[in-house]
């Protein structure tokens, strides 16, 4: 599914989405006892992958750096696919999820997970966020947008994004500090966009090339003029969007 939504627009998912503040993965790596493994699921362009090496000795599924090798696995894997294309049981030390969680087949997905973390501490930790705040006026031209142009093209599980991961099942332990799995609310992404980059965001969006695909184009020249009414009311052509991260992360246990 998530394949098949973000494959045609790779080259602006690349260059529009934010990279992830260092405090997230400070946070996430306190957690894990040990920094051999890490297995970064459903990677894309790998906005988390280049952190998560800096702390991680071997990373799998990332970008192309020194420690880390690329694979791509089928949706569903056997248990001798799983060890033979990511890692042997009870290897990992941490599986990590970057605003993917709400694609895959969590069931399927949660056995896997349960296999290879190390026994009790492994951690998984997923995160999403939301679309950026940027201003009042920006806001107010975003919101009907959203809620009117883009909603119907949205697939289902775009409501687990939504709902920030507040209704994603997530069957693991809490880890040491915490007393739930989350969703935890106290990281905070920022990326400088100009109108063009926040167009660029905005096309990346799953909504936006299931709407192109039906012959629907969304940002069209009158939605566009809106934006850049409301974007220059201020008369600065560069913004600080700020992206809400929610993390669920937790432990394997026994």
């Amino acid at each position: 599914m998530a394949d098949q939504l973000f494959i045609k627009q790779a080259k602006q998912y690349t260059e529009g989405r934010p990279s992830y503040p260092a405090e997230l993965f400070q946070f996430i790596a306190s957690k894990t006892p040990d920094h051999d493994l890490v297995w970064d699921v459903g990677t894309g362009s790998g906005q988390a992958a280049k952190p998560l090496a800096k702390i991680y000795k071997n990373l799998e599924f990332a970008i192309k750096l020194p420690n880390i090798r690329y694979q791509l696995t089928p949706p569903t894997m056997y248990i001798t696919e799983l060890e033979q294309n990511v890692a042997t049981q009870s290897s990992v030390d941490l599986v990590t999820i970057a605003a993917a969680l709400h694609w895959f087949d969590l069931p399927q997905f949660y056995k896997q997970v349960k296999w290879v973390l190390k026994k009790p501490n492994g951690v998984i930790a997923a995160w999403t966020y939301t679309m950026p705040g940027i201003n009042e006026s920006v806001g107010a031209v975003f919101k009907p947008f959203d809620t009117v142009d883009c909603e119907p093209f949205w697939e289902p599980q775009r409501k687990l994004v939504d709902n920030k991961y507040m209704s994603i099942d997530f069957p693991f332990e809490p880890v040491d500090g915490v007393d739930n799995t989350g969703p935890f609310d106290q990281f905070v992404l920022e990326k400088v966009m100009d109108l063009d980059d926040y167009f660029t965001f905005i096309r990346s969006c799953s909504g936006y090339q299931t709407a192109k695909d039906k012959g629907v184009e969304l940002l069209t020249d009158n939605v566009m003029d809106n934006f850049k009414v409301a974007w220059n009311e201020d008369g600065q052509s560069q913004k600080v969007a700020r992206f809400p991260i929610y993390l669920r992360i937790a432990k394997a246990g026994n």
